[in-house]
């Protein structure tokens, strides 16, 4: 019998049971029987051609092994009528190898189902075989099987008999028609890698002729389910997921260029509530597509990380990123604002083995760099082929043409694939700004329909994510403001909490942090969102809050618009109190800061809370805001600071059981208290065990409180 593992390459949406791979041993013959006579019968109802359930391609392999499937439920249903008690020891064997047969005919029957025709076409050759291998399968079963040992019918013999000498007949069947079409969905491919794009016509004829292919959501069923299978491969997928990619992008071409992606009337509604339904955006891609962990992402660019690197301020970047930014003349950690000691690039290693886990286990090729050669040639590997970036042109360039001069729907479906095709990929960000479609979606943010307000300013997002394009929005005369306005009265809460991720997006980049913060009411509206949004657009409020108070002349802004009393605020919102910490620790570090925040009457009891309840990293950014604030506040702050109830109990917790780097922060407060002319009264015996700890090179601090520990990360939506 050929073995189970026939199926392994099959990209299956579920695991197939065990019943697939394990014969029975549990069974008695009965129950046996039973078994194999229930599974024949669900195959041969469920299949049968006259219910329409043959699929578009492998038409004739699906048809013949259900006839087969068929004389064997009449097989079993002979034994059923004779009883098996006087039948031979062999039949039992038999009927063993034959629930495997059954099972795996399950498994390729309900594939070849649920698969798409681009995918059954790309496929042909192989399922074609894996069909071939349970004939051959069948026959050999056949062959031992004792039919003239069994008390049966002379004419369930005779369809048993016939059938063996059929199956020792049949060969490999792949059908001309069907290898036909298969190659010229890869001359369409071929076209593409030698930069022409395939003729309106011949797409047509092809799609919708040949395929069958006649609306919107059958396209979208076919690149659907050809992102399932890049998603899913495991290495050994044929064609390459390079090749895949191509194909997915000539067909998300073809579905604009043939339907426009404009269904019957209620077609956006009904996306958009399907979308609405998911809750965090960040939903819809980790139900189809493989969600990348936060740390695993670069802070600069904030896409995946290929080669981490680590500067001197300890902080990790992508080489690629860090690199660029370096060359660009900056000499401070883009992350922290400290200083660069040096330049050396330090491999992180750990992190490094980390991602290659999570790649394997995910199914991602990934190749590690063990220099800058080497991780320029992973780079270039991971890059999509040419057919792919043609395609993805060619797409781009309709989509923009409609934004540009379509009518108002066709606007909104436009912007919605500009949205759904920025939303992985820097080379697709790529040609859809080069493409022009940035000024088009700016135009669109003010319009009255809620849908197209939406969706443009969430392609604004997704575009903004590339480092690129980041300067193409903010060049643009008023884009900025028209984002804003879409985050002060945004039709949608969605289009709000958007808006403000873009904020966030666009402030990765220092030069645009003071900018973004002296546009009119940008600042107010964010601190407006932290304030009464949802747990998301709170989310994305503070992020965006703490990239400007990175900045050291946003310092007064925030102050003015409300935005430290906000923050002061989201100390207690346990989903945001981290980045609100770190985002205040910044801002104390300027003595109006600390003064305001000072004259705040919760932010000092906020802080403290987070020490006593918050999460690590939470504990560290208020033990260093509290910190700076008594550095920064002189000593009204420090007095104010020091007389907190549970503040030494707290210390003395967290210079026994907190971080590296929260000991650290607790060591130079307890030092900044000794200072004081009254602490020994207040702290009775303690200061001589914080003397103590202070000395230790260990825990040692820089006096520099710019570290702080926040991870964020732009929402792809």
């Amino acid at each position: 019998m050929a073995s189970a593992a026939i199926f392994s390459s099959l990209r299956r949406r579920r695991s197939p049971s065990l019943e697939a791979f394990l014969a029975p041993v549990d069974l008695s013959s009965e129950a046996l029987l039973d078994t194999l006579r229930a599974v024949s019968r669900e195959l041969v109802s469920s299949f049968s051609v006259n219910n329409r359930m043959v699929p578009f391609f492998q038409g004739k392999n699906f048809r013949s092994l259900i006839r087969k499937i068929q004389v064997f439920s009449v097989l079993l249903d002979s034994f059923c009528e004779v009883g098996l008690s006087r039948m031979p020891s062999k039949v039992f064997l038999c009927f063993k190898e034959l629930y495997l047969v059954l099972y795996r005919s399950k498994i390729l029957l309900y594939y070849v189902k649920g698969s798409s025709k681009l995918w059954l076409l790309l496929q042909n050759h192989s399922i074609s075989g894996h069909f071939h291998d349970l004939n051959q399968e069948i026959l050999t079963l056949l062959d031992v099987f004792p039919l003239s040992e069994i008390y049966i019918s002379q004419d369930v013999k005779e369809q048993v008999e016939l059938l063996r000498k059929q199956s020792r007949k049949s060969k490999l069947l792949i059908e001309k028609n069907d290898d036909i079409l298969r190659m010229k969905f890869y001359n369409f491919l071929n076209e593409l890698e030698n930069g022409k794009v395939p003729d309106q016509n011949e797409l047509y004829l092809f799609f919708v002729e040949k395929l069958a292919i006649r609306d919107v959501k059958s396209i979208r069923f076919e690149i659907e389910f050809l992102e399932e299978q890049i998603v899913n491969c495991e290495g050994d997928i044929e064609p390459t997921a390079s090749v895949l990619n191509g194909f997915v992008a000539l067909t998300r071409y073809c579905g604009f260029l043939l339907f426009r992606f404009e269904d019957e009337e209620g077609e956006l509604g009904k996306w958009r509530h399907k979308k609405t339904k998911k809750g965090l955006i960040t939903q819809e891609i980790a139900d189809t597509f493989i969600t990348i962990p936060k740390d695993f992402c670069c802070p600069i660019s904030l896409d995946f990380m290929w080669d981490p690197v680590t500067v001197s301020t300890g902080q990790t970047y992508d080489r690629l990123s860090i690199s660029r930014w370096m060359e660009e003349g900056h000499s401070t950690c883009p992350k922290t604002g400290q200083m660069l000691v040096h330049t050396r690039l330090v491999p992180n290693r750990a992190l490094r083995n980390l991602i290659m886990q999570w790649c394997l286990a995910n199914g991602i090729p990934y190749d590690p760099p063990e220099s800058v050669d080497s991780s320029s040639e992973s780079y270039t590997a991971a890059l999509p082929s040419k057919a792919a970036m043609e395609a993805t042109k060619a797409t781009a360039d309709l989509l923009v043409e409609r934004l540009a001069s379509g009518t108002e729907k066709a606007k909104t479906v436009a912007a919605r694939e500009i949205r759904l095709l920025a939303k992985s990929g820097r080379e697709n960000r790529a040609c859809i700004a080069e493409a022009g479609a940035i000024p088009c979606l700016k135009s669109l943010l003010s319009s009255s329909d809620a849908l197209a307000q939406e969706n443009s300013v969430t392609a604004m997002l997704n575009l903004s994510i590339y480092d690129k394009n980041k300067s193409r929005i903010m060049d643009i005369e008023g884009c900025l403001g028209s984002i804003v306005e879409v985050l002060r009265s945004g039709h949608t809460t969605e289009a709000r909490e958007n808006a403000a991720a873009t904020l966030f997006s666009l402030s990765a980049v220092h030069d645009y942090k003071k900018q973004i913060a002296e546009e009119d009411g940008a600042v107010e509206a964010l601190a407006g969102l932290l304030i009464e949004g949802t747990p998301r657009g709170k989310k994305d409020a503070v992020t965006a809050l703490f990239n400007l108070s990175t900045h050291t002349e946003n310092c007064v802004r925030m102050i003015e618009s409300g935005a430290m009393t906000a923050l002061v605020g989201a100390l207690g919102c346990e989903c945001v109190s981290e980045e609100a910490a770190g985002a205040l620790a910044l801002i104390v570090r300027q003595p109006v800061g600390a003064e305001a925040v000072g004259n705040e009457e919760m932010a000092v009891a906020g802080l403290i809370g987070m020490m006593r309840c918050g999460t690590p990293r939470g504990k560290e950014n208020a033990v260093a805001a509290l910190l700076e604030l008594c550095r920064s506040g002189g000593s009204v702050a420090t007095e104010r600071v020091r007389k907190a109830p549970e503040l030494a109990g707290l210390l003395q917790s967290l210079l026994f059981t907190g971080t590296k780097r929260a000991r650290r922060k607790a060591v130079s407060l307890a030092r900044v208290f000794q200072r004081c002319e009254y602490s020994s009264l207040h702290f009775g015996g303690m200061g001589v065990g914080y003397a103590f700890a202070g000395n230790s090179t260990s825990v040692r601090d820089s006096g520099f409180a710019g570290d702080v520990a926040v991870s964020i990360s732009v929402p792809v939506l």
